[in-house]
């Protein structure tokens, strides 16, 4: 029956770029490091989080809080972080791993 309420509106997802950049890839890298040394295995379920949270980024990348003019912020939830990041139609990137209780300023400026 065309236009019945049983019908549901599935989009094909759309195809998205991701993009870490450098000073986002090095805060990724000093986070796994510093869990690693806290608690072997520690540092890849951290990783394991940054994975989740950019699975949601490249599938639902509106869904997350817009903070500071263009910029997004997935909230990871096993851990203090966020990962901001920017997006448009065909690519987001993530220019801060950040940890929620370092100065905003510091991720603001490579806007």
């Amino acid at each position: 029956m065309e236009g019945s309420e049983d019908e549901i509106d599935e989009q094909e997802p759309r195809e998205i770029t991701l993009i870490i950049e450098p000073e986002a890839e090095s805060e990724l890298d000093e986070a796994y490091r510093y869990y690693e040394h806290k608690k072997p295995g520690l540092g890849m379920e951290f990783l394991e989080e940054v994975e989740s949270g950019i699975q949601s980024i490249l599938h639902h990348p509106e869904m997350h809080a817009i903070v500071h003019k263009q910029i997004r912020r997935c909230v990871l939830h096993r851990f203090p972080y966020g990962l901001f990041y920017i997006h448009n139609e065909s690519s987001a990137s993530i220019i801060s791993c950040f940890h929620a209780s370092r100065d905003p300023k510091q991720w603001q400026r490579r806007t």
